[in-house]
Parts: structure tokens; C-alpha cells; sequence
């Protein structure tokens, strides 16, 4: 079984394996024809079952047959310009360059000792991306797994600077259009759901700021304390921006924790015509940034970035087998005299709430190597340009209603039939286009409720995508929805 352990001897197996592998999914992407092929749990679940784990194949070749029946021929296809569902995007060439690299090091991104060059690209890349906010030079942060894991990070460090022994306390602002992460934070760190006030936003879907002024008077009146107020930078189901220079302003007047989870809009950071969407954020205490939304990344890739890098000792724990301090400081003494412990050795554990860590960051590297970042901004233009084209189709189409005009490439919409129809009906008909259209396989939208009726939604990430898909994919909804009303009003009235 050594045959199988990636080494100097098994270098050339390593090499067809991978090769095989490439040209199979690369052959897939160029015949794929639609984003989905409509199979149900139903359908695969028992081709999945009837793997016998216990009998392997030996062969990688065969293995990859395999694959196609239980994987490759049913994945979802993000790359698809008719995939308009959730916030996936179709990822850069360089960033799959990356993931292959770093898969086959398998590098842990810990410790000094397991990552070395690791450690130091993953730093720069830290400090590329808080210079693109303006944190300032205090500025930190660690690669994490995804956006949730970053607004825990973030939460549990602002809940810490409270400083209060009553957990029962502390309170977060959020916009009721906030990412439910918010609130799970707030659940795992010992606050409870009722500790998250859900701030109402404006007829944009932002947070409106004098609302949460007032909100924060109350707070202070009523002897609790604002432990910190989340500005979103990019929605998820609207794409909106909070008013980062406002919310600003009370959080330092509040002394609340700023953080702004800019998972999906951290995309404008490499913009060169809409980085003023951002401005404010370089007030805030921490940021979460999704790499692998808008910079166009493989999951995953995202990071959680503070104005002051002392705050991530938060999230420092001492163990012998991994960062011992008598090591650290024997290695600062024979090395010369660095003024901090984190200079000695630069450890990441004592950053991250992980310990064991892929290298993700080798993926962004290797994308502003290639690309630069104005490559990156170029692409997110496009699909924000895009949403614009989109929303102009749909307010242009009267048998749509649309919510808000999209300031990222969030479209939030939904079928209104020509004759009289409950708003029930409505909805019935909505919810039955999205899953008769992903039951086809020809497109993928998602959904969503606004003030409890049911909408659809096209998150745009994909600059392939056109404003002819758009309309395309807007047809079908209505042919199934009108499909579903003409069948249903018809079987009523009998």
C-alpha cells in the first residue's frame, strides 16, 4: 500500500493520476450543458449506497469511473453562465494552480515548523488585504475556513474587549438583513439569541442609522452594554451595503466593537470603480473578507482582519507539543532579540480558533501573481454591471416585481400573474417555478422570503453569465409559474 503514499518513488504515479484527473473534469466543464441534470436524492442516493467502501478499486482509473456516477455527472456546475443561485462563484485558473499545490504539500498552517515559506505568504497576504482596507499599521488577522467561522472569530474578540463578567449584558446590532451567522455567534458564545437586536433597514435594505442611534441609547439606559454592532458590507440576499461612515460614528461614540462582515462585498477592496462603496470600513475593529466569493476563489478561502493585531490574543492558547513558550524563548535567544513573543516564532495557531489549517492562502497568491488585483476587480465589475442590466430587464417586464436596485450583482424579484391570483397563490407559484426549474436542470436560482412572501433570487457571480441568460431564465420562471397558477385555478373552480 506504500504504492499509494505521495513520494520521490511515486512521483511519475503521482503525475498520470493527476493528469488522468484534470482531463476527466476538464472534459466535463466543456460538455457540461447545463448547470444541474435535475437528479433527485431519490435517484442517487442508492447508486451512492451501493459503494462498498470495504472493496477498493486499486486503480485511480477505475476509481474516476466511479466517480463519474456518484459525482461528476450530477455536481452542481458553478462555471455554468445559468447557475444564478447562491453566492458560488466559477473560480480563476491560478486559484485551482494553487489548490493543487498546496493539496499534494499538504503544508498545516499552525506552526512555523509545518508551513515555514506558508506562514509568510499567508502574513503578506494579510497584510496586502488590510492595506486595502485601511486598517492601519497595527493591522492583523488569520485565513479562516469560511465567513461564518470569521464572524465567531471577530464576535468572541469584541465580547472579550467588553471586558463584563454578565454575559447577560452584552448586546450585538445587527440589520435585520444580517447574516444568521450573527446570531449563532452570539448562541456559541454563551449570549444567547435575544443578546442579537436586529436593526430595521430602509427601503434599500440597509441598516438605518437612526435607528440604531436610538437603538444604542436604550441599551445604554436600560444598564447594558452595546458590545458590538455589525455593519454588513453585501447582504446576502439583497447585496446591500450599511452605512459604514454613520455606523462608525456610534460605534466610537458607544465604545461598541465595529465589525463589518464584508463576506460578499470584499470584492470592491479590488475594484478600481467601486471601492467608494466601502468607505468607512477602514474604521472598524475587524472585517470578514470571503475570498472565495468575490475574489473568485475555491472554497475555501476567507479571512477575519482587525485594526489591532494585540486583540487576536483572544484567541491564544499555550500547548508544549505546538507553540511552548520556553521554546519560543530559547529560539529568540539564539536568534537574536525580537521585541515580541509573535516575532520570535511566528506562529499562526496563536491567531486562528483552528489548529490544524490548509495553506487557502496559496490560492490568492498565486491569483495576484498571475492576475493582479485590478484582474480580480475586473471581474467583479462585470457581474455588478451586469445586476444593473438585470434589474433593468426586470423593471422593464411587467410580469415581474423587483425589490431593490442592486448595488453588488443580487437581484431579488418575483413572478406577478397577469390575472387575479391570491397571495398565496403567488407564492405557491413562485416556489414551484424555482424547484420545477432546477428539477429541469436547464438554470438554478434561489429564493427567499420579503415581509413573509416568497421571492426569487439571481446572485450573479459568473461574468460569462449575459443579459440574454438573464431573460432567458426569466421565460422559463414564467412559463412554470403560469404553468402551475393554470392548473391549479383551473382544478379550484372544478
Amino acid at each position: 500500500m506504500r504504492s499509494h503514499l505521495l513520494n520521490d518513488t511515486t512521483a511519475e504515479s503521482y503525475r498520470r493520476s493527476v493528469t488522468e484527473g484534470v482531463e476527466r473534469v476538464a472534459r466535463k466543464l466543456a460538455a457540461t450543458r447545463g448547470p444541474f441534470t435535475g437528479v433527485t436524492p431519490a435517484d442517487l442516493a442508492p447508486v451512492v449506497d451501493a459503494v462498498d467502501l470495504d472493496r477498493p478499486l486499486g486503480d485511480p482509473s477505475a476509481a474516476l469511473d466511479e466517480l463519474e456516477s456518484v459525482y461528476l455527472r450530477d455536481a452542481v456546475y458553478f462555471h455554468h453562465p445559468r447557475y444564478l443561485g447562491h453566492l458560488n462563484c466559477p473560480v480563476v485558473i491560478p486559484a485551482v494552480l494553487g489548490e493543487a499545490v498546496l493539496s499534494a504539500v499538504n503544508s498545516s498552517l499552525d506552526t512555523w515548523d509545518q508551513s515555514a515559506g506558508g506562514t509568510l505568504i499567508e502574513r503578506k497576504l494579510i497584510d496586502w488585504t488590510t492595506g486595502r482596507i485601511g486598517l492601519g499599521p497595527l493591522a492583523d488577522g488569520v485565513f479562516t475556513s469560511g465567513g461564518t467561522q470569521s464572524n465567531l472569530q471577530a464576535l468572541l474578540l469584541a465580547r472579550e474587549e467588553a471586558g463584563s463578567t454578565d454575559l447577560k449584558k452584552l448586546r450585538i446590532f445587527s440589520s435585520e438583513c444580517s447574516h444568521f451567522s450573527v446570531q449563532k455567534s452570539a448562541q456559541l458564545l454563551g449570549l444567547g439569541r435575544d443578546a442579537v437586536v436586529a436593526v430595521p433597514v430602509d427601503r434599500n435594505k440597509r441598516m438605518q442609522s437612526v435607528v440604531l442611534a436610538a437603538e444604542l441609547e436604550a441599551c445604554r439606559a436600560e444598564g447594558l452594554i452595546p458590545m458590538a454592532i455589525v455593519a454588513t458590507a453585501g447582504t446576502t440576499d439583497f447585496g446591500s451595503i450599511d452605512p459604514l461612515p454613520e455606523i462608525a460614528a456610534l460605534a466610537a461614540e458607544y465604545g461598541a466593537w465595529m465589525h463589518v462582515d464584508a463576506a460578499y462585498g470584499c470584492g470592491l477592496l479590488a475594484s478600481r470603480t467601486r471601492r467608494h462603496l466601502l468607505d468607512g470600513i477602514e474604521r472598524a475593529d475587524s472585517v470578514t473578507v470571503d475570498y472565495h466569493k468575490s475574489f473568485f476563489q475555491p472554497v475555501s478561502s476567507s479571512a477575519v482582519l482587525v485594526r489591532d493585531g494585540a486583540t487576536l490574543r483572544h484567541a491564544t492558547y499555550h500547548a508544549d507539543y505546538l507553540n511552548p513558550l520556553p521554546q519560543a524563548l530559547g529560539f529568540a535567544r539564539a536568534g537574536g532579540t525580537p521585541s515580541t513573543l509573535a516575532e520570535q516564532i511566528p506562529n499562526q495557531v496563536d491567531k486562528s480558533l483552528q489548529t490544524t489549517r490548509r495553506f487557502d492562502a496559496l490560492k490568492l497568491w498565486m491569483t495576484l501573481r498571475v492576475m493582479g488585483a485590478d484582474g480580480i476587480g475586473e471581474l467583479f465589475d462585470e457581474v455588478c454591471d451586469l445586476a444593473a442590466e438585470g434589474h433593468a430587464l426586470l423593471t422593464a417586464d411587467p410580469r415581474y416585481e423587483v425589490v431593490v436596485e442592486p448595488q453588488l450583482s443580487t437581484l431579488v424579484y418575483r413572478y406577478v400573474p397577469e390575472a387575479a391570483a391570491s397571495p398565496a397563490d403567488v407564492d405557491r407559484a413562485n416556489l414551484h417555478a424555482r424547484k420545477a426549474l432546477f428539477a429541469s436542470g436547464e438554470a438554478v436560482v434561489a429564493g427567499t422570503k420579503v415581509d413573509g412572501r416568497q421571492y426569487l433570487k439571481f446572485t450573479l457571480l459568473n461574468p460569462e453569465t449575459t443579459p440574454a441568460d438573464i431573460a432567458a431564465v426569466l421565460d422559463l420562471i414564467a412559463g412554470h409559474a403560469e404553468q402551475y397558477l393554470g392548473e391549479n385555478l383551473v382544478h379550484a373552480a372544478s
